[in-house]
């Protein structure tokens, strides 16, 4: 923990000097990289975005007749760029949602460097397995856990691998991935292999995928994820299908998740509520839920933005549950910190 202070303040002091020099002269060309990047750019462009993300409440469990104060999450984000064709992002659990914190990096959520050339990019490093739903994909710190599936609560989604993306038009890609498997935390040397397509139009947004998961050696679970987004004015409705399965006949029947989730966004507010239902058979040979049977998962909140500038600011009341018994109301508050407008702000004002 004490390295990981030392490099966040190196990093601020690094943005602290660019944004200096940059205020000295703002058009100073950058040194020719060994990337072999010769072009004249403003030093900014190549500052790192900055930020800390935290959110935090007050839970209140019908089930059990308690409740607590608790810090849902703090989130540090680093982006950046190298040169014109090279990126990085780094999302690091600070203080990690409902868990203990680990050493090394199993607290790190994605750590990426991207390379773009033409209509290709090609990823290495940490990141989420690529899984069909927007569930899923939204960002933690946008999640309420009680009513997610228990396969969004159950999967190891951060996983080390490679993945190339093919941008065949605008807002279309086609991406391929080869990582880690989510069963691998037990048992090192299994892989995971994912095709992706991501689409969007003025009313509808797709995110599909076809995975293998391997759970044994030469033993995968299969998977086709159907997420669908569609948008209505200011309505945005999630019809979402996952099914999963060992042996081919059982997909569609075996291991499966659908959900709808509505919603509506306003300039200072959201409301939005979700149903779910899962159906786990007896006869599957891995662990992607914590019970088997069928499962439903429900729930409905409202988000308010007080800050009319910008969205830095959340406040929320949700309320969640499910047929396994809980019954949750969450009350709380998420904020993020830009550490890097702050930093061009200090500095900016010191010069004056």
């Amino acid at each position: 923990m004490k390295r990981f202070f030392v490099f966040l303040g190196v990093v601020l002091m690094t943005i602290g000097s660019a944004v200096s020099a940059q205020e000295v002269d703002s058009m100073a060309p950058l040194q020719k990289s060994s990337w072999g990047d010769a072009k004249t750019a403003d030093i900014a462009e190549y500052i790192p975005d900055i930020s800390l993300d935290m959110r935090g409440g007050y839970v209140q469990d019908f089930a059990e007749n308690a409740g607590r104060f608790c810090g849902d999450g703090l989130y540090l984000n680093v982006d950046g760029k190298i040169c014109d064709s090279f990126s990085y992002s780094w999302n690091q659990s600070i203080a990690p949602a409902y868990g203990e914190f680990n050493s090394g990096f199993a607290e790190t959520n994605w750590l990426l460097l991207t390379y773009e050339v033409g209509s290709f990019a090609f990823n290495a490093g940490k990141d989420a397995l690529l899984v069909g739903s927007f569930e899923y994909n939204a960002n933690t710190i946008d999640s309420y856990f009680d009513m997610n599936s228990m396969f969004y609560n159950m999967f190891d989604c951060w996983q080390w691998g490679v993945s190339a993306a093919w941008y065949p038009a605008e807002d279309q890609a086609v991406i391929a991935q080869v990582a880690n498997s989510p069963f691998s935390y037990d048992e090192p040397g299994l892989f995971s292999y994912s095709a992706a397509w991501q689409g969007a139009w003025d009313f509808y947004e797709s995110y599909w995928t076809a995975n293998l998961w391997e759970f044994e050696e030469g033993k995968y679970t299969k998977a086709l994820n159907f997420g669908n987004r569609f948008y209505l004015g200011d309505f945005t409705v999630d019809l979402e299908f996952m099914t999963r399965t060992y042996e081919m006949k059982g997909l569609f029947k075996d291991d499966y998740t659908a959900l709808v989730a509505p919603s509506y966004e306003w300039t200072w507010g959201r409301a939005f509520a979700k149903y779910g239902f899962e159906h786990i058979s007896d006869e599957i040979p891995y662990e992607l839920a914590y019970d088997k049977g069928n499962y439903m998962f429900y729930g409905a909140g409202l988000e308010f933005f007080p800050l009319k500038e910008n969205k830095n600011v959340r406040i929320h009341a949700a309320w969640m549950g499910n047929t396994i018994g809980i019954s949750t109301l969450d009350i709380g508050l998420t904020w993020k910190m830009d550490v890097t407008g702050s930093v061009r702000r200090i500095f900016g004002k010191s010069d004056n």
